[in-house]
């Protein structure tokens, strides 16, 4: 396989890339895609038995039980960076290994699956509370992210409405080359 075939499959819809300019229609656009990744994971999902969920969606990545487990790991993260930001000034904030956490019991088999996407819709229902509430002036608001930089809120919002896409897209690809 190609290194752009490879990069077909590892980023369906291409590597996530910083916004220029933010508006506050974009943003809308993001907080809206946001809202959308559990139903969209949920319904990518629907009806795959065990042995598909426990298939990889490329060559040495994550099953699709992992996937689930990671969105719902890492939007817990990304919430958790939010609060942070909105309620201390420009806090530090911890990286943790995504690919340790994705081999431990709760996040490598297909126990729990449900669980994982009760809690991913009700930690959007929360934090989409808290974005859709947000003025303009917190979008603004800085974090230091220990391995990436300092990032805006704006920016993990850009992010994350990204990287749910990005992992529904892994999931839904892999439905179609496999024909399921």
């Amino acid at each position: 396989m190609t290194t752009s075939a490879i990069d077909d499959v590892r980023y369906p819809l291409g590597r996530f890339q910083p916004p220029r300019n933010v508006t506050a229609e974009l943003r809308d656009t993001w907080v809206e895609q946001f809202a959308q990744a559990p139903a969209k994971l949920r319904a990518a999902v629907d009806g795959l038995d065990a042995d598909q969920l426990q298939t990889t969606y490329r060559e040495g990545g994550w099953t699709v039980a992992q996937v689930v487990h990671h969105l719902c790991d890492s939007h817990m993260n990304a919430y958790i960076r939010f609060k942070l930001a909105l309620t201390e000034e420009v806090p530090t904030v911890k990286g943790y290994d995504e690919s340790a956490w994705a081999t431990l019991p709760d996040a490598s088999s297909t126990a729990g699956l449900d669980v994982s996407l009760r809690l991913l819709e009700a930690l959007h229902e929360r934090a989409l509370a808290m974005l859709r509430a947000m003025g303009p002036d917190a979008w603004g608001r800085q974090y230091v992210h220990e391995e990436a930089g300092l990032r805006t809120l704006d920016l993990t919002l850009a992010i994350y409405a990204w990287h749910g896409r990005h992992h529904v897209a892994h999931i839904t690809k892999l439905r179609e080359r496999m024909g399921w």
